[in-house]
Order: C-alpha cells, then sequence, then structure tokens
C-alpha cells in the first residue's frame, strides 16, 4: 500500500492542498488518470500525486496545461488556481518568526495562516480564544493538561500566544469576530484570580475597533455550533477562498472545501444571532468580573 503522507522534504500547506484538490477533482471528472496527466505536463506520476496532495508549490504551466487537459475552459477558474498557486509560493518563501517558536507544534501552520489572514471569524465553547488570553491564563491550561515534565517548557508556549496577539494591533490589525459561550467565562481557569485578570483583558481588546465579541449566553439553549470550536479564516486576496479549522480533543483538522467551509460561515452566523449584542457582551462580562 503505497504511503499517503508526505516524505522528508515535502511540505504540505493549506493553499497547496486546496490547489491540489481541485485539480484531483478536475481529472477525476475528465475521467483522466495519473500517469495521462504526468504526460500532458512531461513529468512523471509522482510528480501528479505530490501536486494533488499539496505536498510542493505548483508552477503556471502546470497548471494551465492540466486544466485545458482536463477541458476546463472556464477561465475564472484557472485564474483563481493561478491565484493561489502565486500566494502559496509566495508562503512557502517567507520565514515567519513561528517556525522557529519553541513549543508552537500543530499550532504552526495555523499561525501560518493567522499572520497573513484579514478576518477571523471564531468560535470558542469552553476557552478564552487564544488571541484573548492573558499569560497567566495560558500557563493554566497548560498546566491542567500534565504533559509538560519541567514547568519551564511551558513559557515558549505562553510566549508564542503573546506574540500572535500583536495581529490585533498595528498597521494592519486583524479584523477579529468572535463569538464565545457563557461557559468559558465562568469556568475558573487557574482560579479567580487569573480568571478576573483574563475577563479584563477580555473587555479591553473588546474596545477595539477590529474586534467584534459577543457572548451566546446559557439561557440560549441549544444552538447550531453545538458540535464544537473552529475558526474561519479569511484572506485580502480575492481568489483566496476561506479555510476553516476545527478543534479536536488530539488537534485539530482542516476544512479546504469551498462548499463545507460556507456552511462554517452559515453556522457562525446563525449562532452569532443568538448571541448577545456586544454591548450587552461587555455588560455580561463585567458582571462576572466584579462576582470575582
Amino acid at each position: 500500500m503505497r504511503s499517503t503522507q508526505p516524505r522528508q522534504g515535502q511540505v504540505s500547506t493549506v493553499l497547496a492542498r486546496r490547489i491540489g484538490g481541485e485539480l484531483l477533482r478536475l481529472r477525476d471528472t475528465a475521467g483522466k488518470t495519473q500517469q495521462q496527466a504526468a504526460e500532458s505536463i512531461n513529468a512523471t506520476g509522482t510528480k501528479i500525486v505530490k501536486m494533488e496532495r499539496g505536498w510542493v508549490p505548483m508552477r503556471d504551466p502546470d497548471i494551465r496545461v492540466l486544466c485545458e487537459f482536463y477541458g476546463m475552459e472556464d477561465r475564472k477558474v484557472v485564474a483563481r488556481l493561478l491565484e493561489l498557486a502565486k500566494l502559496d509560493r509566495e508562503r512557502r518563501k517567507t520565514k515567519g518568526w513561528w517556525q522557529d517558536a519553541p513549543g508552537s507544534g500543530s499550532l504552526a501552520e495555523y499561525i501560518a495562516m493567522e499572520d497573513v489572514a484579514s478576518r477571523i471569524r471564531n468560535w470558542q465553547s469552553s476557552l478564552v480564544p487564544g488571541l484573548f488570553q492573558t499569560p497567566a491564563y495560558t500557563r493554566a491550561l497548560a498546566v491542567t493538561e500534565g504533559t509538560w515534565e519541567d514547568p519551564e517548557e511551558i513559557e515558549p508556549l505562553v510566549q508564542v500566544k503573546q506574540k500572535r496577539q500583536r495581529r490585533l494591533l498595528g498597521e494592519r490589525p486583524l479584523q477579529l469576530y468572535t463569538v464565545v459561550w457563557e461557559a468559558a467565562l465562568r469556568q475558573q481557569v487557574g482560579g479567580p484570580g487569573v480568571m478576573r485578570a483574563q475577563l479584563e483583558r477580555m473587555l479591553e481588546l473588546a474596545e477595539l475597533p477590529n474586534v467584534r465579541l459577543q457572548i451566546l449566553p446559557f439561557k440560549a439553549g441549544a444552538h447550531p455550533c453545538i458540535a464544537g470550536p473552529f475558526s474561519i479564516i479569511s484572506f485580502t486576496e480575492a481568489e483566496a477562498l476561506d479555510v476553516v479549522q476545527t478543534d479536536r480533543v488530539l488537534g485539530s483538522a482542516w476544512v479546504e472545501n469551498e462548499v463545507e467551509s460556507a456552511r462554517y460561515s452559515t453556522l457562525f452566523d446563525r449562532t452569532a444571532r443568538l448571541s448577545l449584542a456586544p454591548r450587552d457582551s461587555v455588560a455580561l462580562i463585567e458582571s462576572l468580573r466584579k462576582e470575582l
């Protein structure tokens, strides 16, 4: 059985997987084999495998030839793929600070996307979103995981979280729209003192013009996003479609399909409509802070 994992030196990226998935769909629709596709661009079947799995940056000539070979005549579709390929090549060349950040682990790809995103819509059901977390709150979460042999190993993770929050400030601040379940505010991570400071931090960030914060109250009952937290990442470029990261107990997964990502947008919007308005959300956070 052939391995589906990239070999050493190969890197699969979100954008490349989007392009590869679209090329695979076009090939299947056209009824062509990988070998036939490879011959059309004077390459080996292995190269087609790498392209379709997003392991390699893609050349514009290859994309154009493959689209023509697959019978794709819609210039807008081809232009979208070429634009995504250009973005992917540029991002592979850029060496972001997160690539050498100790403790970033599986977060590296998400941080890379977050760093170039123009807007993020985030739903969080049990924790304060990472872009809002204070150092003390992050430390308390890490200690709870119980996977650290030395407490000092936690600090690099704390530093990464704090660096990420710089995206909310500066010349090109990230547009952040986050909806948080009331449970995340009442769960006393780290104790009353840590939680009080955390709520104060949320109140401060809620005042930023590029931040929209809403709280989904308990009284809202069942809601569309009850299955779990996720983030919808959007980009400035018109051809770069939204991607979604969903959180799981032991990691995360990417949703890179246009139809599926649109469904998450619908779920987010429906849940936001059930949530308190920003002003009322701030009032709730303030009342909970005073209780502590």
